[in-house]
């Protein structure tokens, strides 16, 4: 569409609706100027400063308190506590408690920050020349001059109960990155070092749960075992499987090489623990000729018939062996825990 067929009260100011042609203003970069500054009623009333003060402070004071709540969480509720909340549903409370408290102290904190801007810290706009890069011994005594003005004109020294609200806030919020670290432990103690076999228990089988007799291990077999007492609807059975997890073979004794290992046996039937020294995983694969085991995570392989000793992969030592015998009742027990701890090394093992 040309020129000619723009209607002309849509054509840009300037512009020649006869020949089209379009004219320059004389400055078209005049500088506008700034409009009058209004003060605001905090700058004139100096009860209403006091108002937005408080607010300031008060809100400064929730972001301390929502902390302390933040940190309190952690005490108050446990890991595995579950709570419906409308419209989340069923969440960890735990976890809500922790995104709220810690939202709310980062919030306040800004919002007590802003409002402290807004009405109390001073709104006249500045303007300045443009200046070379490198700044001359004169603009920057006259940063420094602005800096000093701008501090003098926030109330930082003044308005003391802003200024010790605020350092507050600012001191306790770092306390829940801190608090964070709580994620990494607990320490485990002894925890690893120990499992729940002590003398007396019973072995169960872990596919009939029912207990295990000497005449239930075929020689050439593998039968997993779990501690009497010990049930999949426990609610630490996953942490205390993962120890105690037993794997049981019986060999003919005369083809047990290793002397304490037959001590530690009952007519042949061995009991080790099923957790890999590598990394923990659990093993499954039996040859009955070799009595050889077999991880199948990194192909680690124990000799059942010599100690369960490594001969192969990068499994770093043997796999514990527990010591059993027969109660009263003609059921296989443990006559203790493993000779040490189960699965793979670690930093404080010793």
């Amino acid at each position: 569409m040309s020129s000619q067929e723009i209607p002309e009260e849509t054509l840009p100011a300037g512009q020649d609706t006869a020949h089209g042609a379009v004219t320059v203003a004389d400055d078209p970069f005049a500088d506008p100027g700034l409009p009058p500054h209004k003060p605001r009623i905090q700058d004139i009333d100096e009860r209403a400063a006091r108002r937005s003060e408080r607010a300031v402070a008060f809100m400064f004071t929730l972001s301390m308190l929502a902390t302390v709540g933040f940190i309190a969480s952690y005490v108050i509720f446990p890991v595995d506590k579950i709570v419906y909340i409308w419209p989340f549903g069923h969440v960890s409370a735990l976890n809500f408690a922790l995104g709220l408290t810690l939202g709310a102290a980062l919030f306040f904190i800004g919002a007590g920050a802003v409002h402290w801007a807004r009405t109390l810290m001073s709104d006249v706009e500045v303007a300045d020349e443009r200046h070379p890069m490198e700044a001359s011994p004169e603009v920057k005594a006259k940063v420094m001059a602005d800096f000093a003005a701008g501090a003098a004109e926030s109330g930082m020294g003044r308005r003391k109960l802003i200024r010790n609200t605020m350092f507050g806030a600012l001191a306790l919020v770092p306390l829940s990155g801190i608090v964070l670290l709580r994620d990494m432990g607990p320490l485990p103690e002894k925890k690893l070092r120990t499992t729940m076999w002590t003398k007396g228990l019973q072995l169960i089988n872990m596919n009939t749960h029912e207990p295990l007799r000497p005449e239930d291990v075929a020689v050439g077999s593998l039968t997993f075992a779990m501690p009497e007492g010990l049930s999949e609807h426990d609610e630490h059975f996953q942490t205390e499987i993962a120890k105690a997890a037993l794997m049981i073979v019986r060999i003919q004794p005369e083809d047990i090489k290793d002397k304490r290992e037959l001590e530690w046996s009952h007519q042949g039937i061995v009991a080790f623990s099923k957790i890999c020294t590598h990394v923990g995983c659990p093993i499954s694969l039996y040859e009955q000729q070799t009595h050889h085991v077999l991880c199948p995570c990194h192909q680690s392989t124990f000799d059942l018939s010599d100690g369960a000793r490594v001969i192969f992969g990068p499994a770093g030592h043997p796999l514990p062996q527990l010591r059993i015998g027969v109660n009263d009742k003609g059921f296989l027990e443990a006559l203790g825990d493993f000779d040490e701890p189960v699965g793979p090394a670690f930093w404080e093992r010793g």
